[in-house]
């Protein structure tokens, strides 16, 4: 007989329900607080979204950012920030720094003999120093990137809460919207409270994160809405537990492989790609979570109609709420 792993148990029976009204309003105050710290603490914008440049630097000599910065003042480029990259996949002897230079006034980006000038001056400290990217973005562009980058995240958002109404029910839309505001607040807000960088790939990982996230609601949505036809006298609660029940193998398989992928990506990825790997990461742990307890919270308190194959009294969208007997 073959062996067969089974991470959950083939039948189970979690009441994930019980602590429903602390699970819940629990999740809105952590969404509270992750737009407070946003407006209060702001975002670490990389130069996709300020503009300016960014200059990296590799060396053999260990950086000394009091010596760079002392060299680099003189060329009065104003907001001049210095920090030392730190990563496990680096030699020994590698020594590597961000150089992030402001949009200077009136001009669309650096231009090549300032850049020229700012490196001649870092060699002048450290003749080994080498420069494997230069990156340059203007202030223009910058602010037309942060625009099209809330225009995607609001245009994914609305698409996916078309679907799920004509797939489901409007109170199925309403708890996939809710759990997805849940997911992009909760990620925003721990970018705002440990200033990690936020650039285009962060964008790229929050849309990924909808995808995600949407796609684990729906898993759970299909199974509850055929457990409804079902079971037409069981109550709302119960249904929506076993509905989780039945796909909880399905979803910790997906949710676990997909960690172990991106867990893997964190450490040995390196620096250029670590801050999308940890967006990602979060966005699966939270969109995991929100699926279960923010989006069938809400459908929970909406009541939904238990029989698909009646027409509903009152018209299209009628509800029968969530303990009545059809």
């Amino acid at each position: 007989m073959a062996f067969r792993l089974r991470l959950v148990p083939q039948q189970t029976n979690i009441d994930f329900f019980r602590w429903a009204p602390v699970t819940f309003w629990g999740s809105v105050a952590l969404v509270i607080a992750s737009i407070v710290l946003t407006v209060f603490l702001g975002l670490n914008f990389g130069i996709d979204f300020r503009g300016g440049t960014t200059i990296r630097t590799d060396s053999t000599t260990p950086v000394n950012v009091g010596a760079y910065r002392d060299v680099i003042t003189p060329l009065n480029l104003g907001d001049v920030t210095i920090t030392e990259v730190f990563d496990p996949t680096f030699r020994d002897d590698q020594h590597v720094a961000q150089i992030r230079i402001q949009a200077q006034e009136g001009d669309e980006a650096i231009t090549p003999e300032t850049i020229g000038q700012v490196e001649a001056a870092l060699q002048s400290v450290d003749p080994s120093i080498t420069f494997p990217s230069v990156e340059s973005v203007g202030p223009k562009v910058s602010g037309e990137l942060i625009k099209t980058a809330i225009y995607s995240i609001l245009t994914a958002t609305v698409a996916i809460c078309a679907y799920i109404w004509l797939r489901f029910e409007w109170q199925f839309s309403v708890g996939a919207v809710v759990a997805l505001v849940h997911d992009i607040a909760l990620t925003v807000g721990i970018f705002s409270l440990f200033q990690i960088k936020f650039d285009l790939t962060i964008i790229a990982a929050l849309l990924t994160i909808l995808g995600y996230s949407i796609n684990d609601t729906v898993v759970v949505f299909d199974r509850l809405r055929e457990n409804l036809i079902k079971y037409k006298t069981m109550p709302l609660r119960d249904v929506m537990n076993l509905s989780v029940n039945e796909t909880l193998s399905r979803t910790v398989l997906t949710s676990g492989t997909t960690l172990i992928a991106l867990i893997a990506l964190l450490v040995f990825g390196g620096d250029v790609i670590r801050g999308f790997v940890f967006a990602m990461t979060w966005g699966v742990v939270v969109g995991t979570y929100s699926s279960v307890y923010v989006a069938k919270n809400v459908v929970l308190m909406l009541g939904v109609k238990r029989d698909w194959g009646k027409k509903p009294e009152g018209g299209p969208g009628g509800t029968t709420f969530a303990d009545s007997n059809s």
